[in-house]
């Protein structure tokens, strides 16, 4: 008789499977650089003196106008210098003195919004009205931005002549 002796021997093999894969990859990014600016709501506005109803009394100057904001979007390259606001008009009337004061921004912008400086007589040459705006935007529309407040003030009685419909353009321009 042969006996016959199996050993089963049971292994049991435990391995942890280590898996961790790394890898790159490019992300192109581009930020423009971005300059833009207006003025809202568009449209002209009217400041007309009133003649006085009584001898001896002075023309009326007309009330403030403050329907006017500025917007603005600005992206500035990295190390750039701030960007700023000037206004001027196309001509000067003898004898009227054409003023203008941008209020602090408010709204719905973020970013380095602009300070604005204080209040100004508008010429033909450009005058700084809003400066050190960075990386920055106002939001859209009126109540977004700078409130403008345009005024007209009598400087030289003597030099007030007649007119009617004088038009008189106030340019803005933003630049660095």
């Amino acid at each position: 008789m042969y006996l016959k002796i199996i050993f089963l021997t049971s292994l049991a093999v435990s391995c942890k499977i280590f898996s961790q894969t790394t890898g790159n990859r490019s992300v192109a990014v581009t930020l423009p650089i971005v300059t833009l600016m207006d003025i809202e709501p568009a449209g002209a506005i009217s400041l007309n003196y009133t003649a006085p109803t009584e001898a001896g009394n002075a023309v009326t100057v007309p009330a403030v106008n403050t329907t006017k904001w500025v917007n603005y979007t600005s992206a500035i390259a990295s190390g750039g210098l701030t960007r700023r606001i000037t206004a001027s008009v196309n001509q000067v009337i003898p004898g009227v003195d054409i003023k203008i004061l941008a209020a602090a921004a408010s709204g719905s912008g973020g970013g380095t919004l602009g300070t604005p400086s204080a209040q100004i007589t508008l010429t033909t040459t450009a005058q700084t009205i809003i400066s050190g705006i960075g990386g920055a935007f106002t939001g859209n529309g009126t109540n977004n931005g700078h409130r403008l407040t345009i005024s007209l003030t009598t400087n030289t009685y003597a030099n007030l002549s007649a007119r009617t419909n004088t038009p008189v353009v106030i340019t803005y321009t933003i630049t660095e």
